[in-house]
């Protein structure tokens, strides 16, 4: 195989590390590229091409996220990961760590972590990787790395739900809960709603957003109703799409522009959480993005035709 052949058959392995130390779509594909460009530069080929582009997009990666991190304790209002619709590395041997691995809640609770921690849980929880090929990605001993482990899986251990929904049912549960949204179900909402559920959004300041999480059964169904109600007046249209590895929909205007994404955590029998991701920087890797902003305006007349516009 050529350099360039080796690179892109673990392409995808890499940008799947990246992105679930990051958290971020773009950020991910920058370090695989700039991984790329030190491969580029390596005169001697390594004993295992995998081993070794794996550490370099690993330390990549702790870098960014260490910088990331200050911008993120400077973030307007909660901060949610770039959503990943579709997850390009699979390995059958791992599907249900790669799968839990990449949902929004997991992504939430990995915030928590340092980014040793992070790239030590990932590279072991997710991936397997032995402690010997740790050690050298992010150069400390295999003691060490050990104990980064053990705190890791704590920290996401204690975050996790302690019941966990089987995909035939999630999925049923998640169909009902949005035939229920675009029906405007107030009474078949409240039925799927954990009664503790929060209902959360990130605009990052640069779009609509609620001032602080809307938590409860009656709340919540009651927002989702007053939200749909419009929402066919003005053209939005809902797709039905999975949302790192979880029930999701693509909110759409009525050019097709993407408005913003939201995915809903399902354990117990019931929807526990509700997160919308409408910061129009997260969205761009889906596609063309809309103006929030005026999307809003129109639905607030919708709403109430004689609302003017502010």
């Amino acid at each position: 195989m050529t350099r360039t052949e080796e690179f892109e058959e673990l392409r995808t392995l890499l940008f799947a590390i990246a992105y679930r130390i990051l958290g971020s779509v773009s950020e991910a594909e920058d370090a695989v590229q700039e991984a790329w460009l030190r491969w580029e530069a390596v005169q001697t080929r390594p004993a295992s091409t995998k081993a070794y582009l794996s550490a370099v997009v690993t330390r990549i990666s702790i870098d960014v996220l260490r910088s990331a991190r200050v911008r993120r304790e400077a973030y307007v209002g909660p901060w949610f990961p770039e959503p990943l619709l579709n997850d390009p590395y699979e390995d059958p041997e791992r599907s249900a760590e790669l799968a839990d691995s990449l949902s929004m809640a997991a992504l939430v609770l990995l915030e928590r972590l340092t980014p040793l921690e992070r790239a030590v849980f990932v590279l072991r929880e997710v991936f397997g990787f032995g402690f010997p090929e740790i050690a050298s990605a992010v150069d400390r001993s295999e003691a060490a790395c050990r104990q980064l482990a053990v705190r890791a899986r704590r920290h996401m251990d204690e975050g996790r739900p302690r019941f966990e929904a089987d995909r035939k049912e999630r999925d049923e549960l998640a169909e009902r809960f949005f035939d229920a949204f675009r029906e405007g179900d107030v009474d078949g909402l409240r039925e799927l709603l954990a009664g503790d559920v929060q209902m959360v959004g990130d605009g990052g300041g640069k779009a609509p957003q609620w001032a602080r999480a809307i938590v409860g059964a009656e709340n919540v169904s009651r927002l989702l109703v007053s939200l749909s109600q419009p929402f066919g007046l003005i053209g939005v249209q809902a797709e039905p799409h999975e949302v790192n590895g979880q029930p999701g929909v693509i909110f759409r205007d009525r050019d097709g522009k993407v408005i913003n994404i939201m995915a809903i955590d399902i354990a117990d029998g019931r929807v526990q959480t509700i997160r919308s991701v409408i910061n129009p920087e997260k969205l761009t890797h889906v596609g063309p993005v809309a103006d929030a902003w005026a999307v809003m305006r129109e639905w607030n007349r919708a709403r109430r035709p004689e609302a003017k516009e502010s």
